[in-house]
C-alpha cells in the first residue's frame, strides 16, 4: 500500500458507510426515486437525515436529483457511479440472508425468491 495514499477498500467504504446510504441505494434499485418513498418503512429515518443524506450522495457523485415541473417535484436516480455498487449491495443482502443474520430464519424457498428478487432488481448475471 506504499504508493497509495489510501487503502481502495477505504475508499469504497467511505461512500457507503454512512447512514442510510446502502438502505436508499437498494432503494434506488427497488424503483424507488422520490423523498417520500424513501421514508415509507423508515419510521427512525428524519427529513433533515434524509435530505443531508441525499445531498451528500449527490455530492459523492452516486445520485442525480432531477427536478420537474415544480421545485418540489424531483426524483433521484442513480449514476454510472451508484448503479457500479450493485454487487456489494447484492452481496450485502445474499450475506445476511446465508448466514440467517437478524431474528428471521429464511427457509430455503425464501432465500430463493429474495436472491431471485435482487438479481433482477440489481442487475447481477452469475
Amino acid at each position: 500500500m506504499s504508493a497509495y495514499s489510501k487503502c481502495p477498500i477505504e475508499l469504497s467504504v467511505s461512500l457507503i458507510r454512512k447512514k442510510w446510504v446502502v438502505e436508499i441505494l437498494r432503494d434506488l434499485f427497488f424503483g424507488k426515486t422520490r423523498f417520500s418513498e424513501f421514508k415509507k418503512d423508515k419510521p427512525k429515518l428524519s427529513n433533515k437525515v434524509l435530505s443531508n443524506c441525499l445531498k451528500s450522495m449527490e455530492k459523492d457523485g452516486l445520485i442525480e436529483r432531477i427536478s420537474k415541473r415544480y421545485e418540489r417535484d424531483v426524483e433521484y436516480i442513480l449514476t454510472k457511479k451508484g448503479q457500479a455498487l450493485n454487487r456489494i449491495v447484492y452481496e450485502l443482502a445474499m450475506f445476511s440472508i446465508d448466514e440467517d443474520m437478524g431474528d428471521t430464519k429464511f427457509n430455503d424457498e425464501t432465500k430463493g425468491k429474495i436472491r431471485s428478487s435482487f438479481k433482477d432488481k440489481l442487475l447481477i448475471n452469475d
